[in-house]
């Protein structure tokens, strides 16, 4: 812990950096401040805080710039109160309200995020991994083709066209349907397989038509529903104009990077495991990725009532306004969560 003085000091320098972005000297926080610490006092304060880790040096006669472990605590330090008026939160509200599916929420809500912080915003819907049956339907569609549609508890429908071995009536099909939804409705889907798989193997199977049937349709693939996350990330290209201290090739990577959904996926990842509506900041991100070493992750879990899982979250660089991201993550996860209960 540092004492009150090295934090209001360590603040001050943080504060001019993100504004300038250029390296903070000890005469400037001196004029800043209102009390009786002399430029002389504040340079022996920064020599501490530079022997500590929390300041360098880029040139002998410079200023001092902050360390990722500078920028996390003054983040640490930072107050999470509502810096939006009444009428950005309400208009953020109404947006989301108005959008019916929940893939365009999500991408509405990375856009929101974008055009509120200047900065990559970033919105995902991660399916449960235990989903569970809400119910089956089965349609013939002629020369022995069958839609299968499996509704989950989590408002998810999943459609697979199928080629059987032989034709099946309309009527028999909702003889399976109902079988399905009567035995198994409220079940995990991994379990279901497991019990029909035991159910199929059994030798009365070979003896029930309707149970023939369902060995057809369950070696087709019916319950096994593949699962992918509604990724949206905006606003890239507010990075291109950062001084990241990036060759156009790091850049180049760091886009190819930011393209891909499963990169960007491990990034939002690690809130999950926060409690819902808990906001987390990361800086510096050179573990995931060598280009993001100077770009900070702001973001909230967010549990909807149809057992998703979302996160919204803001990329940007560690000279940003976290005040003011953190409120505007805080609240498009407020409005996110607040459109599904409606």
């Amino acid at each position: 812990m540092l004492s009150s003085r090295k934090m209001e000091v360590l603040r001050s320098i943080v504060q001019a950096y993100i504004e300038t972005g250029e390296p903070v000297a000890s005469r400037s926080i001196a004029r800043q401040r209102r009390d009786s610490l002399s430029p002389a006092s504040i340079r022996n304060v920064m020599a501490d805080l530079d022997d500590e880790g929390y300041l360098k040096q880029p040139h002998t006669s410079a200023g001092r710039v902050p360390t990722e472990k500078a920028f996390r605590l003054y983040v640490q330090s930072l107050s999470q109160a509502n810096r939006l008026l009444g009428s950005e939160l309400s208009r953020i509200k109404n947006e989301l309200r108005r959008i019916e599916r929940l893939e365009d929420r999500v991408e509405h809500s990375s856009h929101l995020l974008t055009e509120m912080t200047k900065s990559v915003g970033i919105a995902a819907a991660i399916p449960a991994s235990s989903q569970t049956l809400d119910q089956v339907d089965l349609l013939a569609l002629g020369d022995r083709r069958v839609l299968m549609i499996v509704v989950t508890r989590d408002h998810q429908v999943h459609n697979k066209l199928v080629l059987l071995d032989e034709t099946v009536s309309q009527d028999e099909l909702h003889s399976i349907r109902n079988y399905l939804n009567m035995e198994f409705g409220g079940w995990v889907l991994s379990e279901i397989r497991a019990e029909l798989k035991k159910r199929l193997e059994a030798e009365a199977a070979a003896y029930d038509r309707m149970l023939k049937q369902l060995t057809d349709l369950y070696a087709k693939g019916l319950l096994a529903v593949e699962t992918s996350p509604d990724i949206y990330l905006d606003g890239a290209s507010n990075l291109v104009g950062l001084d990241l201290h990036l060759t156009k090739e790091k850049l180049r990577e760091l886009f190819r990077a930011l393209e891909e959904k499963k990169k960007i996926l491990a990034l939002v990842d690690r809130f999950l495991e926060l409690p819902a509506g808990e906001l987390a900041v990361h800086v510096g991100l050179g573990d995931d990725h060598p280009a993001m070493s100077e770009l900070s992750l702001i973001g909230v879990p967010v549990t909807l009532p149809n057992g998703l899982s979302a996160v919204v979250a803001v990329l940007g660089p560690m000279r940003m306004d976290y005040s003011r991201v953190m409120s505007a993550v805080l609240h498009v996860a407020q409005a996110f969560e607040g459109a599904a209960l409606d």
